[in-house]
């Protein structure tokens, strides 16, 4: 255990020893009086290139550090707040499992076909997603027309040559009717569907299989049977992403009252990030996150 310094407070004394580590990271930053913009500079002189969201999803308990990536990170903040080193550290520990989002829980009987594949039981796990782009087509009528989607990936080991994917259509739309057509770096293998759920899973078959670290990209297009008007795109991450970017392009005849950055720790949730968005005279809005999930990111839409 490291030894704590005598000129903490003695509240924030105990949290560094008992944690819980967002905590304890919370109430060092407010003992220090910093902001989180001045955090991230103050880290990033140090060399260490960590997002403002990233911090703030740490400090309220939304995501956890993880170990050993974030290590020198953390390390960095103790020295920055002026902590007592191995301070934040040991409240870390290894990384804990994260739950599968309830998105794919009730795809469970869609995608039980794919999770058999591969030594490691569960589609995709042989690859880190490194970055998403979404760009979505919102029709005359408020309707999720098309999807465009453009993947980063690594591979974790040698071995993988696919990637599924999983889409769920907007209310009253007819899954049976969703095409998907895919791009470069990929062809189309095997589709499901589930009609209660609005669920489809298709594999992405690249041509070979990938090296240990190897990058691969591939995009495809869901084109979508219409909805109602839609509430907007979500895209949910069973695990954390570097770098996601959604866009949604409105008809000029269908501009949206309002857009709003969203992320939500589980589908259907209460969003524990709204921030609003601006939709432009081309009639696009856009959406960036770093370090996004496990949870679901993307717009919000209310049409009144």
């Amino acid at each position: 255990m490291p030894r704590l310094s005598g000129d903490l407070p003695a509240p924030l004394a105990e949290t560094l020893r008992y944690g819980p580590f967002h905590r304890a990271l919370r109430d060092a930053i407010a003992h220090r009086g910093v902001s989180l913009a001045r955090l991230r500079a103050e880290l990033e002189r140090r060399g260490v290139q960590v997002g403002q969201s990233t911090l703030s999803y740490w400090q309220r308990g939304l995501r956890h550090p993880e170990v050993p990536r974030a290590m020198g990170t953390v390390q960095a903040l103790e020295d920055v707040l002026g902590l007592p080193q191995g301070s934040l550290v040991s409240l870390i520990g290894p990384r804990r499992a994260q739950p599968v989002p309830a998105v794919f829980a009730e795809f469970t009987p869609l995608l039980a076909e794919f999770e058999s594949i591969g030594e490691s039981g569960r589609a995709n796990a042989d690859l880190d997603v490194l970055a998403v782009h979404d760009t979505v087509v919102v029709g005359a009528m408020r309707e999720r027309r098309v999807i465009t989607t453009r993947l980063v990936l690594r591979a974790l080991r040698s071995g993988p040559d696919r990637y599924l994917a999983v889409h769920q259509g907007d209310e009253g739309s007819a899954i049976g009717n969703t095409v998907v057509r895919p791009a470069e770096g990929c062809r189309q293998g095997r589709v499901r569907r589930e009609g209660a759920s609005r669920g489809l899973a298709v594999e992405l078959l690249f041509d070979r299989r990938l090296a240990s670290g190897e990058e691969h990209v591939l995009s495809f297009t869901v084109v979508d049977d219409p909805g109602g008007p839609t509430a907007g795109h979500l895209r949910t991450f069973r695990e954390p992403c570097p770098s996601y970017l959604a866009q949604l392009a409105f008809h000029r005849r269908a501009l949206p009252a309002r857009c709003t950055k969203q992320f939500l720790t589980a589908p259907g949730a209460t969003p524990v990030e709204v921030e609003e968005l601006v939709c432009g005279l081309g009639g696009v809005a856009s959406a960036y996150f770093t370090e996004v999930g496990p949870g679901s990111a993307g717009i919000g839409v209310e049409w009144s």
